[in-house]
């Protein structure tokens, strides 16, 4: 494993040979946090990259950066720290590989249905945000093993109809 970091951003490349003589390659982003208002606008990388891993923890984001919805074989995504408002975009269904949603720590109002779609979401944060209701469309992620909604003010009724559809070893946090 070879670990290359700098200001911007730590790259961490793992390398492996594969059958037949391929390499894979693997990228994790975590950047630094900014104080300010200084987002992440750009993306650090092209789309087509093997992005699997991007934390934008404390970025001071307002929104989800557009480009991040490009990263189609992103597995996790942290946006923990940041002050995002409103919901996520109705176009994080795009990221079908995402095991790890952590939105955790934010000012958003509202998830979209969409994240209903995320089939193999296995961890799902939105604790400490201002969320007053959540999608029914929460109870379609039968891959799900967390689910934590603490420090939010939604509705438990709503949280009822979720738990009929999720496994039944799932632990919530609430």
């Amino acid at each position: 494993m070879y670990v290359l970091k700098s200001r911007i951003f730590t790259v961490v490349f793992v390398i492996t040979l594969l059958l037949f003589g391929a390499f894979f390659l693997l990228i994790t982003y975590k950047l630094p946090p900014t104080p300010s208002n200084n987002s992440v606008k750009e993306p650090l990388t092209s789309p087509t990259s093997s992005v699997y891993t991007l934390d934008l923890s404390a970025q001071s984001l307002d929104k989800l950066p557009e480009y991040v919805l490009s990263y189609t074989l992103l597995e996790e995504l942290i946006i923990s720290n940041n002050n995002i408002t409103g919901a996520l975009p109705a176009e994080i269904r795009n990221l079908k590989n995402l095991k790890v949603l952590d939105a955790s720590n934010n000012n958003m109002t509202g998830v979209p249905a969409e994240v209903g779609q995320l089939s193999n979401l296995e961890v799902l944060n939105l604790s400490n945000n201002k969320l007053t209701g959540l999608p029914y469309e929460l109870g379609n992620l039968k891959n799900l093993q967390i689910l934590d909604l603490s420090g939010n003010d939604y509705a438990k009724a709503d949280l009822d109809v979720i738990k009929k559809g999720l496994p039944s070893n799932i632990k919530i946090i609430y």
